[in-house]
C-alpha cells in the first residue's frame, strides 16, 4: 500500500483553511452560486470529495465525473454513497495520509472517459490535492467545509503548483 504522504502538525493548521472558495451555508443555500459557477466556468469535469457533498452534487442533479468517498461524514460511520456510475474503484488510504494506491486509482479514475466513483478504505480528506495535482485543468473540486459550507476548487497551473508544494511538505522520507 505504501504511504508516500503524511501529516504534519504544521500543515493540520493549514488544511482548516479552504483550498479554494468557500461557499458559506447549507447545501441548499449554496446549491445556486455553484450552479453560476458551473454555467460561468463550464468545467471539463466535476470532481466531489466527500461523502456529503457527493450525495447532494448528485441530489440536486450536479453529478459529478468522480466522486470519492470513504462512507465517513465528521469521523462518524454513515451509510455508504451508492451513485449511478458506470465504473466503482476502491483504494486503501489511512488517514492523515496519501497512499501510493490511492494516487493510481485517481488517476486511472480521472482518465476514465465515464462517471466513476472512488470507495476509499480509510480516509479521502487530503485526496482533494491529488485531484488538483493530476486533474486537467478548468476541472472544478467540490469538498466540504464542516461546519462551513463548501469548497470550490477551479483547477489552475497555480493551484497545481499549490498542491504538489503542499505535497512536497507532506512527502515521508524514504529510508
Amino acid at each position: 500500500m505504501g504511504v508516500i504522504y503524511s501529516i504534519t502538525p504544521d500543515l493540520l493548521k493549514k488544511f482548516r483553511q479552504p483550498f479554494g472558495v468557500l461557499l458559506k451555508g447549507t447545501f441548499s443555500e449554496n446549491i445556486k452560486q455553484l450552479n453560476a459557477i458551473v454555467n460561468k466556468e463550464k468545467p471539463q469535469k466535476i470532481v466531489s470529495v466527500g461523502d456529503v457533498v457527493s450525495k447532494n452534487l448528485h441530489k440536486y442533479g450536479l453529478s459529478p465525473q468522480l466522486s470519492i468517498t470513504d462512507s465517513r461524514s465528521l469521523r462518524r460511520r454513515v451509510k455508504p454513497a451508492i451513485f449511478p456510475q458506470k465504473r466503482v474503484f476502491h483504494a486503501k488510504n489511512p488517514a492523515g495520509t496519501i497512499t501510493e494506491e490511492a494516487i493510481k486509482t485517481i488517476q486511472e479514475a480521472l482518465l476514465a472517459n465515464t462517471q466513476t466513483h472512488v470507495i476509499v478504505d480509510g480516509e479521502e480528506d487530503l485526496l482533494t490535492l491529488v485531484v488538483v495535482l493530476y486533474a486537467s485543468k478548468n476541472t472544478l473540486v467540490i469538498y466540504g467545509q464542516p461546519h462551513e459550507g463548501i469548497v470550490v476548487v477551479k483547477v489552475t497551473s497555480e493551484k497545481k503548483t499549490e498542491a504538489r508544494t503542499i505535497l512536497e511538505a507532506m512527502a515521508c522520507s524514504k529510508s
